[in-house]
């Protein structure tokens, strides 16, 4: 055990798995801050956490953030398409749609990574490959649709908000990757905590005072019921999650890693059915069998992995 534990496979592909079940713990936390804070307020103070935390851990020199002019391309890319569009899509998309079709939709991102990453990074994946991404996408899929009480009706805008979503995710794949040529992934890490928290802030902040409410910011972090769900998605879900993506994109191909992020619905049907009390139906057992056989055929089947450095 000792030994696979040392194999730079087993660390990267252990990447991926912990990043998707963090995210996936994180769908019932923010279910739980939802009732008490809006969305933009949710996004705000989690960046805004994640930046103090990690600056923290800098000015303390646990960590050294190098940065010069040569990185700027590199990090505007990345830190334009995730967290700033990829959350100011879903968060407008999410208020248009249901859970449901959102869920359907952000499904698409490892296929939209696979396409992108063929066209712009030259790493295609093989048939065998594609069949297993589609198959795992399906069960995602055919989760929400089954959830679905109303039926699949995308509102327009909401569809074209949603679909921004998941081209930024998947361009983002591709930016990480490119980063990680200059920057380490907690290098790049820190960039993205820092716009973030810079970004959604601004906005908040503003819709605060226009609203004349600006009060609310600072009585929102006294309710004792957002400390832990706050502290969560500030720490655990934005610092070490994006840590663990911009690390496994560093080493596997786009369309690889991405297909990690699929695990995150299962875990979240399993923390809703443990914590929240939430019905398991056998549509859920299903498609999860469908995640898992796609994610594992997927991965199995990769070309290999880029050397740690």
């Amino acid at each position: 055990m000792i030994e696979l534990i040392k194999k730079p496979q087993f660390l990267v592909h252990l990447s991926g798995v912990l990043f998707a079940t963090i995210f996936g713990f994180s769908f019932m936390f923010s279910k739980v801050a939802l009732q008490y804070i809006s969305p933009i307020g949710l996004i705000s103070y989690r960046f805004a956490i994640a930046f103090i935390v990690f600056e923290i851990l800098r000015r303390f020199k646990l960590v050294t953030i190098r940065f010069s002019k040569h990185h700027i391309k590199a990090i505007l890319l990345v830190v334009i398409l995730q967290p700033i569009l990829y959350f100011l899509f879903e968060v407008n998309g999410l208020q248009r749609t249901s859970s449901s079709e959102a869920g359907m939709m952000i499904a698409l991102i490892p296929i939209f990574a696979s396409i992108l990453g063929a066209i712009l990074l030259k790493e295609k994946p093989t048939l065998t490959q594609i069949f297993f991404i589609v198959l795992s996408v399906s069960g995602i899929i055919l989760i929400q649709i089954f959830k679905s009480t109303s039926g699949i009706q995308f509102e327009s805008l909401g569809f074209f908000l949603l679909f921004g979503a998941v081209i930024s995710a998947a361009l983002f794949n591709i930016a990480s990757r490119n980063a990680s040529k200059q920057l380490k992934a907690y290098e790049l890490t820190y960039f993205m905590m820092m716009i973030g928290a810079i970004t959604f802030n601004s906005i908040y902040i503003v819709s605060l005072i226009i609203t004349g409410s600006l009060e609310q910011y600072a009585l929102n972090l006294l309710n004792p019921s957002l400390i832990f769900p706050l502290i969560y998605l500030g720490i655990i879900a934005s610092i070490v999650a994006f840590f663990l993506v911009n690390f496994t994109l560093s080493r596997l191909e786009a369309h690889v890693s991405s297909i990690y992020a699929n695990l995150a619905t299962i875990v979240a049907i399993t923390a809703g059915a443990v914590f929240l009390d939430e019905t398991l139906y056998y549509y859920h057992f299903i498609g999860s069998a469908m995640i898992i056989i796609g994610v594992y055929g997927t991965v199995s089947l990769g070309r290999g992995l880029k050397r740690l450095k």
